[in-house]
């Protein structure tokens, strides 16, 4: 039996020891656990390794139709993420190849991201950072005067467990938490606090913006040209969700007319972005950090663990047991 650790370089762990430890324990100590850094240059290295793969493990590399091709013994992907759209669910569902993304692993971590990206957009922390070590200014007024947070009605796209968990941290910060997801009863706004309100009333509501969506078919693009001219209040937004539900072209369009007062961002709509000629990049008034809003000690343990289990637990036939299975095989 073997498992395929496989990942871009710059996504991959650096250290794999709990990952192989889990799996042996699970499997045996006989497993072939292999390691190998993807190279979209040298895809047939990847299918060669991909062969006799009875799993793969991966949180980036693609899935789709071309890959399981080269993949005759795959009988599970596991992600090391809680998205799955990097995998052609409906292909591995007619081939039989369970998908696993670990369900959660690091609610607190991104929740706690958002309160960042609220704190530090709204205290210009990175206009005067610039300002001091670029420029060598030293002028608390050269930045524009905004309000407190708790002044400020924050809304909240999502409200799975990551958007709630945002809400209960920022409900004694702000004035008041909007939020719209069509997908939740009503009783888990209430109990928390949180307003219920339709996209439409959010956009025009909200001071700050938090998306927590996970990307789907709907809600591509969802944060488009139309939905930057419906925010009336000339917000922060801040994505933390995933990148293609941004209209990347519209967001720039709303920042450059000044429709946005700042963006923050821990994914963009290109998971590896050319950095150097992104227009995001290089504006006093936005900040982005490189998918790194989950990125703690306890949340890469439970992460590594959750993500293997799910391994050991689909190949001993144990599908009750994995942590998330999001397709009928």
């Amino acid at each position: 039996m073997k498992v395929l650790i496989c990942d871009h370089p710059d996504s991959m762990m650096p250290d794999h020891a709990l990952e192989i430890e889990t799996l042996r324990a699970g499997l045996g100590a006989d497993v072939e656990v292999e390691v190998y850094e993807y190279d979209e240059a040298d895809r047939d290295g990847f299918y060669a390794r991909l062969a006799d793969a009875d799993a793969l493990l991966t949180a980036f590399v693609t899935v789709d139709a071309e890959v399981m091709d080269h993949a005759p013994k795959l009988k599970v992907v596991s992600l090391n993420s809680t998205g799955f759209d990097q995998v052609d669910l409906d292909e591995a569902t007619r081939r039989g190849i369970g998908v696993c993304p670990v369900g959660e692993y690091c609610t607190w971590d991104v929740s706690e991201s958002a309160i960042a990206y609220m704190f530090a957009l709204n205290k210009h922390l990175k206009f005067y950072q610039r300002e001091i070590d670029e420029r060598c200014k030293w002028d608390y007024a050269a930045a524009p005067q905004w309000p407190r947070l708790e002044d400020q009605c924050l809304g909240i796209v999502g409200f799975g467990k990551i958007g709630k968990c945002t809400a209960e941290k920022a409900s004694g910060l702000v004035k008041r938490v909007i939020a719209c997801d069509p997908y939740v009863e009503d009783a888990e706004f209430s109990e928390r606090g949180v307003t219920r309100v339709t996209k439409g009333e959010l956009l025009a509501q909200s001071d700050i913006i938090v998306n927590h969506m996970c990307l789907t078919e709907e809600n591509a693009r969802y944060f488009d040209e139309a939905a930057f001219a419906a925010m009336a209040r000339r917000p922060l937004f801040i994505n933390l969700g995933r990148g293609l539900c941004v209209d990347e072209a519209a967001l720039v369009a709303a920042l450059d007319a000044d429709k946005l007062r700042a963006f923050g961002a821990d994914v963009l709509y290109d998971e590896t972005p050319d950095l150097a000629n992104h227009p995001l990049v290089g504006r006093d008034n936005v900040i982005i950090t490189p998918h790194s809003a989950f990125y703690s000690t306890t949340a890469i343990e439970d992460l590594e663990r959750l993500s293997c289990e799910n391994i050991v637990h689909f190949l001993k036939g144990e599908k009750e047991r994995v942590f998330k299975l999001v397709n009928e095989v």
